[in-house]
């Protein structure tokens, strides 16, 4: 056991915590935590098995229907879910701590998006769900429509391994403000953290059924997913499993919000200033270790400039920090397990294999003999048709690919079965605006790459359906009803 901040946090997580207390395990399988800066042991996790997901689905099931959740008012949620944003809060620091170790994501990223972002989500969508008309009374030809918003119901949500806080409060801050009720299922690769938002719901006094948290596989996933009591997934994690959710959700008439993967395109124009590019290309393509859905991995360049950017990002790479993650001067951390360091290494080797020419990095640091390090990596002379231009690898290897002008470079970008990030580099703000209206992706940027919480996200084509975050991200969690009334309501 460690303590930060004052605040307990057991690396081992042998119960899970349905209808608001912690419960011991069905099954018996457990999942062995490592940290993935050395590869040593972190703590021990049980793994659900279908029956626990049940008991938490009913325990959910049984908050929305017959217990004070189903009952509260937008005031009332709101207040609860400051409460738990400060419960959060208090263990902020160690809950970044506890992820950078688990996943390899440096403490510099770590703090704002697993630390001090869950609890800000909480406190926005309380806000807005306050100032929300939930009810709203429309003339009709024979009297009044009195319109509803109602909540969608049991919410399944399934965060993945790589910014398993953020992510996983992406869905639960507007499912509890809408009324809904959650059950959360974590990734395995970060089978600790999850529970600390368990300690921080019973510390806030949230009642009980209302978040369960149940740490399982693919096999208890999917009892998740086709559970009868569940009325919407929402899910983020690879388009490959999100085909398998989608159909289900589908077979069902399941509401669903599937956030997928990426191979977004970062498009340095001719008139691109190179000093900003620099500045920028880390968070755009580098972020997380480039372990993040929206990494801009294809950087397309002029041809007039190709061997100038090549060059400067090769550069870029080289310069680098790579080591332990908790150590604030680190830029670069480990990929979060030895099985995704092997995926990684074994893209590069494709790339090797193929007419990409290596620029820089293209295997393990040589200071680095523990963990599941690998070297910032880029490729020049890549072909848009090439495995490394078209798969999401999930690591820090680039691909750069020439284009002869900007309706070339809109093509190029357009021509991948994604469309989820992305970034548009050149000095005249208007010429820049103007390709990234053709490029066909859920989020762009001029001359940066930053992810906006007050605005929507999500993802085009194979990247996914639906949208969070932003004042948006609340109407998938609301069913409307229209209850046909008389013209008296108008008048009242």
């Amino acid at each position: 056991m460690t303590v930060i901040a004052d605040v307990e946090t057991n690396l081992d997580r042998t119960r899970f915590f349905i209808n608001g207390e912690w419960v011991d395990p069905i099954g018996s399988e457990t999942h062995h935590a490592l940290e993935a800066a050395t590869g040593d042991a972190l703590g021990t996790a049980s793994l659900g098995t279908d029956a626990d997901i049940d008991r938490a689905v009913k325990a959910a099931r049984e908050a929305l229907d017959h217990g004070p959740w189903g009952r509260t008012t937008a005031d009332e949620r709101a207040a609860l879910m400051h409460k738990f944003a400060d419960a959060l809060e208090k263990r902020a620091d160690a809950t970044a701590t506890l992820v950078s170790r688990e996943n390899g994501m440096p403490i510099t990223l770590s703090g704002p998006f697993n630390g001090a972002a869950p609890a800000g989500l909480l406190r926005m969508y309380a806000e807005q769900v306050r100032a929300m008309d939930l009810e709203e009374v429309r003339p009709s030809a024979l009297g009044s429509t009195i319109v509803r918003r109602e909540p969608v119901g049991v919410v399944g949500a399934i965060a993945p391994w790589n910014y398993p806080q953020v992510l996983a409060m992406m869905k639960i801050a507007p499912a509890l403000a809408a009324g809904c009720t959650v059950v959360l299922k974590p990734s395995p690769e970060t089978a600790l953290d999850s529970y600390v938002m368990g300690d921080a719901a019973q510390e806030a006094g949230l009642p009980p059924g209302v978040l369960n948290i149940v740490l399982a596989d693919r096999g208890a996933g999917a009892s998740l997913v086709s559970h009868p009591l569940v009325d919407k997934i929402a899910f983020t994690g690879s388009t490959e499993t999100g085909r398998i959710i989608g159909a289900e959700c589908g077979r069902l008439i399941r509401r669903m919000t599937l956030e997928l993967g990426g191979k977004s395109a970062a498009i340095f124009l001719e008139d691109g200033d190179i000093d900003t590019f620099l500045g920028g290309i880390g968070a755009a393509s580098f972020m997380n270790n480039s372990q993040t859905c929206t990494t801009q991995s294809r950087i397309l360049a002029p041809r007039s400039r190709y061997d100038e950017v090549v060059d400067a990002l090769a550069g870029w790479t080289d310069s680098q920090t790579i080591g332990n993650p908790l150590d604030p001067a680190t830029t670069i951390g480990p990929m979060a397990s030895e099985k995704h360091l092997g995926r990684v290494l074994g893209f590069i080797d494709v790339a090797k294999n193929s007419n990409a020419r290596l620029v820089s990095g293209g295997g393990r640091p040589t200071d680095q003999d523990r963990g599941w390090f690998v070297q910032p990596t880029v490729f020049a002379d890549v072909d848009n048709d090439d495995r490394l231009a078209r798969e999401e690898v999930f690591g820090p290897v680039m691909a750069v690919i020439p284009f002869d002008d900007d309706a070339d470079a809109v093509r190029i970008a357009n021509d991948s079965n994604y469309g989820l990030g992305g970034s548009v580099w050149s000095a005249d703000e208007e010429r820049a605006l103007g390709v990234a209206r053709q490029v066909r992706t859920g989020t762009i940027g001029l001359n940066y790459y930053s992810l906006d919480l007050g605005a929507p996200f999500g993802g085009m084509k194979d990247s996914g359906v639906g949208r969070e975050l932003g004042p948006e991200a609340i109407n998938p969690y609301l069913e409307y009803k229209s209850i046909y009334a008389g013209a008296d309501r108008l008048r009242g």
